[in-house]
């Protein structure tokens, strides 16, 4: 996706607005020349174009100045200036996020913690390594794999994405059905205020007295603290792992079969589901193995011991073939198993060859409506005129549908935000969310609208303003206002896009 935004580039505002943030630029440059190395602060439009979107591409805005701290006190100094001149700031991990969250103020300062990229101390005896946030995902697993240790949470993206990233989205993974999300698999954060101030949530005891603010940080999205350093937890390798590749015939056996494995009492490591056209996608990009017939296919994981392993493979095998299973494959040696999860985990770069542009949705569903949600995506393809590959974790019901289109084309575009708006909205109709582990960010921002009411709203306003009184710390970000969501139920609903009568009442 490579349109951008309406007025992005500074080139394209009207002469008052380009005069304003020239001369906003200047002030916050000189505030912020004495706090850091020269190569530390960017402010030219071609060093700053880099910056001006995270992974969700159609959405892009230029800030008026884009800060690399080296150092926790730098860090302090930046947001302290930024806080006294009330401008803006927006945190960035790697820039991998799907959701906009990353996404630059035009009028503040994007401040990069790329540089914060080390292990401070990996304690193999007590499990848990502390990693500053710019620590690649993928590294905090390859540095303990000495001790055999790994890192569960395991995002598609997790070669290059950040913990600090991961604790702003609460990102899961394939084997998150087993293992949790980030949530489950952190124990402290460490960080900055918008102020400036130093803050810490969770500890690394037992416990913790007073309220459990690591739960209301980890998953905020940059909106309440800035992020510096985080405490995991580390678990050992299982001895062994396979999985089983099961065909179907039909989308609803397929769903169905999700919903027995959960309901037999089985916890896979991980349990994802593609459609059709997604496999054909990946068997063409990485040679997986996977069956072209198939309308859908699964990919069941166990691990453990190998008597675990072997019970928990049978089980499994039976549940599925009696929901409808057309052909099963268990993987037989690693290099098999990593087979069958390459075509999972390059889903989105496959998809990435056969269309110009795509926006990764995420929502979540109970299990039980997999198959209604997947036909009900079939029939938006028609309404919309735009394809749609499936791949999601299955096992805990978080979808993500990638839309195809051409960015180059303005309709296209607007065709693919709504299409990607009815998934949202039909997935809290079928009882879900709009969200599982991608964050809402700016692009979710009306579909909020959809799930949570005023009241609701002005609880999480409530939330973000004990942390951030003046909201300039990820602003317009998650949280729509009540203005928002007022011109958003008059469209949706004037245009008959929305199951939701109650939406007449905004």
């Amino acid at each position: 996706m490579n349109a951008p935004l309406p007025n992005a580039a500074q080139a394209d505002l009207p002469d008052a607005r380009r005069a304003e943030r020239t001369a906003r630029r200047a002030e916050v440059v000189a505030a912020l020349a004495p706090l850091l190395p020269a190569h530390a602060l960017l402010h030219h439009r071609e060093d700053t174009v880099p910056y001006e979107c995270d992974g969700l591409t159609a959405y892009r805005a230029l800030p008026l100045a884009v800060a690399l701290p080296e150092t926790e006190a730098q860090i302090a100094a930046v947001l302290k200036s930024c806080h006294a001149l009330g401008v803006p700031v927006v945190a960035r991990g790697a820039g991998t996020g799907l959701s906009g969250g990353a996404m630059p103020d035009a009028m503040g300062v994007t401040l990069s913690l790329a540089k914060f990229n080390r292990i401070v101390k990996l304690d193999a005896f007590a499990r848990t390594a502390v990693v500053q946030c710019g620590v690649r995902n993928l590294a905090i697993s390859e540095a303990a794999a000495a001790h055999g240790l790994y890192y569960a949470p395991d995002p598609s993206s997790q070669i290059a994405c950040t913990i600090g990233g991961n604790v702003a989205e609460n990102s899961g993974g394939v084997h998150c059905l087993k293992y949790g999300l980030t949530l489950h698999n952190v124990i402290q954060v460490r960080g900055f205020t918008v102020e400036g101030e130093a803050v810490t949530f969770g500890t690394d005891a037992l416990d913790a007295a007073g309220l459990d603010l690591l739960a209301v940080v980890v998953g905020s999205e940059g909106m309440l603290a800035v992020t510096t350093e985080v405490t995991v937890k580390l678990c050992p390798k299982p001895q062994v792992a396979r999985c089983i590749m099961a065909s179907f015939d039909d989308i609803r056996s397929a769903g169905d079969a999700v919903a027995a494995v959960i309901a037999a009492g089985i916890i896979p490591a991980g349990l994802e589901m593609m459609d059709k056209p997604m496999t054909a996608a990946v068997e063409d990009y990485v040679h997986a193995g996977y069956d072209l017939d198939a309308a859908a296919i699964l990919l069941c994981e166990s691990d453990g011991t190998p008597e675990e392993v072997a019970e928990e493979i049978e089980r499994m095998t039976a549940v599925l073939q009696a929901h409808g299973a057309s052909r099963l494959s268990v993987s037989e040696s690693e290099a098999q198993r990593l087979k069958f999860w390459s075509g999972r985990k390059n889903a989105f770069p496959a998809s990435g060859r056969i269309s110009p542009d795509y926006m990764c949705m995420d929502s979540t569903i109970p299990r039980k409506r997999l198959a209604d949600i997947l036909i009900a995506i079939a029939q938006m393809e028609i309404k919309y005129g735009l394809r749609c590959c499936n791949v999601f974790h299955a096992g805990d019901g978080n979808l993500h549908p990638l839309i195809l289109y051409d960015a180059n084309d303005p309709d296209q575009l607007h065709r693919c935000e709504l299409f990607g708006a009815d998934i949202l909205e039909t997935s809290v109709a079928l009882g879900g969310t709009v969200t599982g582990e991608h964050g809402v960010g700016v692009e979710k921002l009306s579909s909020m609208c959809v799930q949570f009411s005023p009241e609701e709203r002005e609880q999480m306003f409530a939330v973000k303003r004990a942390f951030d009184p003046a909201g300039t710390l990820n602003p317009g970000k998650v949280i729509p206002t009540l203005h928002r969501c007022a011109e958003y139920g008059k469209m949706h609903v004037k245009k008959g896009l929305l199951p939701f009568p109650e939406l007449e009442r905004f």
